[in-house]
């Protein structure tokens, strides 16, 4: 990609105290200097700049980073390629080019120039990303775009759409883990904490980001498209709307949540409820893109694993940069877990960490054409008509990434788990009892964990990750039900419901007796 001629060009332009090569900056630098980088007409590259003055109370946050970009070559880039494609394969495209197949009609990935990556050790990338957490600097406060050179190297920053997603919480399950597993090292990694109360703001800003940037350059974009099983929806909407960028929506009919569907809606999105399932959305939205001026925005388009795959990044962050034994993710459309995996490989092919975490992904018994592929060892795939589940936004009977996802679990060695209704129900029920409010696709990851405890697979003390992909109030009506024991043919073994009681002190008092008495008393 980048000539190394060109590299060495950018750099000779650069002091060396501001951009140290294959040098840990010292603490003070860090301290004292704190990182800003931009990319600017494309002819930036990360460089330490002075301690800010006081912001001018007039200016916006875009107006204090243009105030401080920097004016040196950008040496990284990126472009789309086919995804897998053998080392002599030339195929490749420009990101600003409306692309979503390579020739041959297969997947396209985006691949960095390593190379130039690769001129700045793995101290460099840990100290930089480091230095931009919990800041409000533009558009560095982001989770994803702290990590801008390994996503979209050159974007303008005046282009970037971002509602400074990401940072979630890293929340140790110290009881869950000891009470109903004996693992005392288990953590979730609440992505539903977000913008729009899921995973997908991830990829949504860098995809909305990359829309922006085309529709300034003329490009035949007039609106945003989608199909959607709910989350999806949810964060192009929000985006789009913040950009000014019209959205449309393509849902299944009477499949997702009404918290999900209000989204949209409410966003202002241009939403059609067709009478299918997320299947057939995904097939008309296709259509329809390759016919009228409307971007693609599903994972097809591989910009959005972009942004997913900072996740891993930032778990790898949090663990200051010790990577955990293992990583459960729940998968439907399947493009998460090959994101997870591009995260952690990059991590480990700059020098970041030293090895990757095994992957696990988990799907609904009723969505589950992966579970089937690997229990078949990796046959042919043969699609499926999804039944459904609690589990909405998995409910997938042909993911447009399986490809991605058979490709990333074989590289790290990973493993395919199922969870029927009631297992994922119950997981759920049993993470809210210990203080969690999780959605029922974290429950397919954590019945996983179950299983892959229960069989041995994961030891006691593996350092493991549950990845819960949505907020749990986008999902009360199936918390409703289960506690309501409202659930046709499902027993609901841990279900909570309320206790009605005459308003009569002495009615009260019994109630509370009998309760307190069968509670037992800890030290």
């Amino acid at each position: 990609m980048a000539s190394s001629s060109l590299f060495n060009a950018s750099l000779s332009s650069l002091n060396p105290n501001q951009h140290p090569i294959r040098r840990r900056p010292s603490p003070s630098l860090l301290r004292h200097r704190p990182v800003a980088v931009s990319c600017a007409d494309n002819n930036t590259t990360p460089i330490e700049t002075s301690v800010k003055p006081p912001r001018r109370t007039e200016n916006t946050i875009r107006d204090d980073a243009r105030l401080h970009r920097s004016t040196a070559v950008n040496p990284f880039s990126a472009r789309y390629v086919p995804f897998n494609a053998p080392p002599n394969s030339a195929e490749h495209y420009s990101l600003d080019e409306i692309v979503y197949r390579s020739r041959s009609g297969g997947l396209l990935d985006v691949e960095h120039d390593m190379d130039a990556l690769k001129h700045f050790d793995g101290a460099y990338w840990r100290d930089l990303f480091d230095s931009r957490v919990g800041k409000s600097t533009w558009p560095y406060g982001s989770g994803v775009w702290s990590k801008k050179e390994w996503v979209l190297p050159e974007i303008d920053d005046d282009d970037i759409v971002s509602a400074f997603e990401g940072n979630s919480n890293l929340f140790w399950a110290e009881r869950f883990g000891k009470q109903f597993l004996e693992m005392n090292d288990l953590w979730v990694k609440h992505c539903g904490i977000s913008h729009t109360g899921s995973f997908k703001d991830l990829g949504m800003t860098v995809l909305v980001s990359q829309v922006n940037r085309l529709r300034k350059m003329n490009r035949p974009v007039v609106g945003v498209g989608c199909a959607s099983t709910g989350d999806t929806s949810a964060a192009l909407s929000a985006y789009c709307a913040a950009a000014g960028i019209p959205s449309i929506v393509f849902l299944p009919a009477n499949k997702i949540s009404m918290a999900q569907l209000v989204q949209p809606i409410a966003n202002g999105a241009f939403v059609l409820s067709i009478d299918t399932d997320f299947d057939g959305c995904m097939k008309l939205i296709r259509e329809v893109t390759s016919e009228l001026p409307i971007y693609l925005a599903n994972s097809l388009n591989s910009l959005r694993l972009e942004g997913q795959k900072t996740a891993a990044i930032e778990i790898l962050q949090q663990f200051d940069w010790q990577p955990p034994e293992w990583v459960i993710v729940p998968g439907g459309n399947l493009g998460n877990i090959y994101a997870f995996y591009k995260g952690f490989k990059m991590c480990q092919e700059l020098g970041l960490v030293d090895r990757i975490p095994r992957l696990v992904c988990a799907q609904a018994a009723n969505a589950n054409p992966l579970y089937l592929h690997y229990k078949s060892g990796w046959k042919d795939f043969k699609p499926m008509t999804a039944s459904t589940t609690f589990a909405s936004a998995i409910q997938i009977g042909d993911p447009v990434s399986i490809d991605r996802a058979v490709y990333a679990l074989k590289q790290c060695d990973g493993i395919v788990e199922e969870a029927t209704e009631e297992e994922l129900m119950d997981a759920m029920a049993q993470a809210d009892s210990t203080g969690m409010f999780i959605c029922p696709h974290t429950g397919v990851a954590l019945t996983a964990l179950f299983k892959l405890r229960k069989q041995g697979v994961i030891a006691p003390t593996d350092r493991t990750v549950v990845v819960s992909t949505a907020h749990g109030l986008k999902f009360t009506q199936s918390k409703v039900d289960y506690h309501s024991k409202a659930i046709p043919d499902m027993a609901c073994r841990f279900s909570n419901p309320p206790v009605e009681v005459k308003a009569d002190f002495g009615a009260v008092m019994d109630v509370l007796k009998s309760y307190l008495g069968s509670q037992k008393l800890r030290p």
